[in-house]
């Protein structure tokens, strides 16, 4: 099994700013996320989908795209009623240019209790919108076997 290694790096090669932009992008994203996660350990589904932007997706396995603010906020509302009271997430690598940016990273739902639901890997396609950077295109993927492997 292969494993993710924590990394940073932009696309804007030839600037002298590179590293400081991708020091910038990688904290604004940070803060981006636990906004996220903070929404959703409130149980704030519509805060939640206030971290997407008015056209974003969500690409869940096994279904279609889930499109929209109000389509995104019912999908993580019913995530929540299934019992995942918390979302971690953890940056793995971060590639950025201009108002763009693709996260790789590791996630952990959980429980009310704080024990794993479910783990596993994700990508995310951020856009910058009138400054804040918001998810645009959302896709993950379990690392648990799927029932009856």
């Amino acid at each position: 099994m292969s494993s993710f290694e924590p990394t940073s790096r932009t696309a804007d090669v030839g600037r002298a700013s590179s590293t400081a932009s991708a020091s910038a992008h990688r904290e604004a994203i940070d803060v981006a996320n636990a906004q996220f996660m903070s929404a959703f350990r409130a149980a704030d589904a519509g805060a939640v989908a206030d971290c997407y932007t008015s056209d974003a997706q969500l690409l869940p396995a096994n279904s279609e795209p889930v499109s929209g603010t109000n389509a995104i906020a019912g999908f993580w509302r019913g995530a929540m009623k299934m019992g995942i009271a918390e979302v971690r997430l953890e940056t793995v690598e971060l590639e950025s240019q201009g108002d763009l940016a693709v996260e790789v990273g590791r996630y952990t739902l959980a429980g009310a209790d704080g024990g794993a639901i479910d783990n596993g890997k994700y990508v995310v396609v951020w856009h910058r919108d009138a400054g804040t950077w918001k998810l645009h295109r959302d896709i993950w993927t379990t690392n648990r076997p799927a029932p009856g492997a």
